[in-house]
């Protein structure tokens, strides 16, 4: 069993060979303890140029219903060897523990959206103390940091990785190389002006090479989003030399690269305009044009009714759809992303 240990400064980062441990947070209510799993990696194999990689850390289960990145960075635990590795690997594959145990998107313990929770403060609630951990402990330790995602059962994603348009060209070219390293269908750039407290603002903050992805959707378990999520993060340790041998192709049955399509303005995202029943008329990934209708409303509290018809706003790719039928008034029911270029 992996070691438990009740303080930060217990885990020691520089510690040679393959770590397992669960970080006691103590919980808020009572006398208990949310054990978050975190493996740490010190690669064996020296540099053949003499220069330190620049570090990695990746997290699952940053929300607890969603389970491609829960999964794909509980393998890595487990199959990278350390004697294979050069640098530093950290693993966090269920970093709102609370939350993943009940399925749930936020922690239960707290009620609090992990991804909102950053920079954390170290006497807030769990969730807070531990995006304090994070930022405190772990960012310091790499530079490269992965965050995977899925829809949950908020909504239904094209397998994509992601980012922000961050200022900096530089950082944004290497994190769009890197995103391309999961070999998705889809990269998606995507706003900045939704929501705050996202781990990967604060690692971009940092100037980190911060990628997000959604692998999945429906609380299910997608195995292309696993796969792309774990060979993917394989193929970002090749790529800065932290792990021996060549990148691979991911996807063999689809001969281009990555499409890289931008949503980063508030008005790609549509919101329901009224609470009804969302029939979609358009799949997840298709290309549709300005005027198209995309799907309908239904009122069923008068089913002879008409539905409502919702039409594109412009063309472009149907990056994300709601994937309840349930909608309520302000859910956001769909995205449409255009082309893009670095």
């Amino acid at each position: 069993m992996p070691d438990i240990l009740h303080h930060p400064t217990q885990i020691d980062f520089g510690r040679p060979g393959k770590h397992h441990y669960r970080l006691a947070f103590h919980v808020d209510s009572g006398w208990g303890y949310s054990l978050v799993p975190i493996t740490v990696i010190n690669g064996l194999r020296p540099s053949s140029d003499g220069v330190q990689p620049p570090g990695l850390a990746a997290f699952g289960g940053t929300h607890g219903n969603e389970w491609e990145g829960q999964v794909a960075v509980k393998r890595l635990c487990q199959d990278l060897d350390p004697t294979e590795i050069c640098g530093r690997v950290i693993l966090m594959p269920q970093l709102s523990q609370s939350a993943c145990a009940v399925n749930e998107r936020i922690s239960p313990l707290d009620h609090v959206n992990m991804n909102r929770a950053f920079p954390g403060n170290p006497r807030g609630t769990i969730s807070y103390r531990i995006a304090d951990f994070v930022k405190s402990y772990v960012f310091p330790e790499v530079r490269v940091v992965v965050d995977m995602h899925a829809g949950g059962r908020e909504g239904g994603f094209a397998l994509c990785t992601s980012f922000h348009p961050v200022p900096d060209p530089a950082q944004f070219a290497e994190i769009a190389e890197v995103a391309s390293l999961f070999d998705p269908p889809f990269m998606l750039i995507y706003s900045s002006q939704m929501a705050s407290g996202l781990l990967t603002d604060e690692a971009e903050a940092e100037g980190k090479i911060a990628i997000g992805g959604e692998f999945g959707y429906g609380e299910g378990l997608n195995r292309k989003g696993v796969l792309h999520g774990y060979e993917g993060i394989r193929n970002v340790l090749k790529h800065y030399g932290m792990l021996a041998g060549e990148i691979v192709k991911i996807d063999p049955l689809r001969s281009s690269p990555p499409r890289l399509v931008d949503a980063r303005n508030l008005e790609d995202y549509t919101p329901c305009p009224q609470t009804g029943i969302w029939e979609p008329l358009v799949d997840l990934g298709e290309e549709v044009e300005e005027g198209q209708l995309i799907g309908r409303l239904h009122n069923f509290s008068n089913h002879a009714t008409k539905p409502l018809d919702l039409h594109a706003h412009r063309s472009g790719i149907v990056i994300m759809m709601c994937a309840r039928a349930s909608c309520q008034e302000g859910t956001t029911l769909y995205v449409i992303a255009q082309d893009a270029q670095i």
